[in-house]
């Protein structure tokens, strides 16, 4: 295989919930240095500021720690174009029904895949990359800590699923989604050192924990328009039954219906 391109650095800029913390932990040392009998005060000022940094972090679709990617470019709204997305794959047996059905539609999707699984399933995901889908970047082991994780371990996480998913796709990454939606002020510094851009969803549909195939569709289907990013996901959920399966006909026959097409994600961006 030839050499793979490294993905080109980006500038880091801070989110407006991260520079307002900036100033104010400036502001409560020097009002400490100022009056020493405020120390106190000041702590537990800073303390509940990083709580609050810590509730924003929980928050998927908050831009205040950074550029997150809610919905396709303007330009990709304007052509009729949306976004399925799957994430915490690839799964063996629920990836290929998955891959068929949007075959058997003509769409395009992007698949969020965890660097543990494309090692286990290589087949998979270069099965995902013929059919014409994208293969992304959701960390390399889905870890339910990885909100807690320092610079360091983030670094580590995303490389290693990085150069996971280059290994088997021959090239790398361009989006990156965390487990869960979860951020921390870390995350955004290696985002942009990897040449990453960060990504949510406009809708998703709670195919994970909910019962009902049916719900899971109206909400995916709630006030759909073009330039939507829907989130569902290509493996088993804790009962054993996979409500990807059931879904996705009746949504891309929906998607047709209102004259939308469904398109992967460095598609939407060109």
């Amino acid at each position: 295989m030839a050499a793979i391109a490294p993905q080109l650095e980006k500038r880091w800029q801070p989110g407006v919930a991260i520079r307002a913390s900036v100033v104010f932990h400036l502001a409560c040392f020097a009002y400490a240095v100022m009056r020493p009998a405020s120390w106190p005060w000041m702590l537990a000022a800073v303390i509940a500021n990083h709580l609050l940094i810590a509730v924003i972090g929980m928050w998927p679709k908050s831009r205040l720690l950074g550029p997150n990617m809610l919905r396709l470019p303007d330009a990709s709204a304007r052509r009729g174009e949306i976004a399925l997305t799957f994430d915490d794959g690839p799964d063996a047996e629920i990836t290929p029904r998955v891959l068929d059905l949007l075959d058997l539609h003509q769409a395009k999707a992007s698949f969020f895949c965890v660097g543990e699984k494309v090692a286990a399933h290589p087949e998979v995901v270069r099965e995902i990359v013929r059919r014409g889908h994208s293969v992304e970047n959701h960390s390399m082991r889905h870890s339910g800590f990885f909100g807690f994780f320092g610079f360091g371990r983030l670094r580590a996480e995303l490389r290693s699923a990085q150069d996971a998913i280059s290994r088997v796709t021959g090239k790398p990454p361009v989006f990156f989604r965390s487990p869960m939606g979860i951020r921390n002020p870390f995350l955004d510094p290696v985002i942009a050192h990897l040449g990453l851009t960060y990504i949510t969803w406009t809708r998703r549909g709670f195919d994970t924990v909910a019962r009902s195939p049916r719900a899971v569709l109206a909400r995916l289907l709630r006030d759909l328009a073009a330039g939507d990013i829907l989130l569902l996901h290509d493996r088993r959920t804790r009962s054993g039954v996979p409500p990807v399966i059931e879904v996705l006909p009746a949504l891309l026959e929906r998607i047709s219906a209102a004259g939308l097409k469904a398109v992967s994600l460095p598609m939407a961006m060109r």
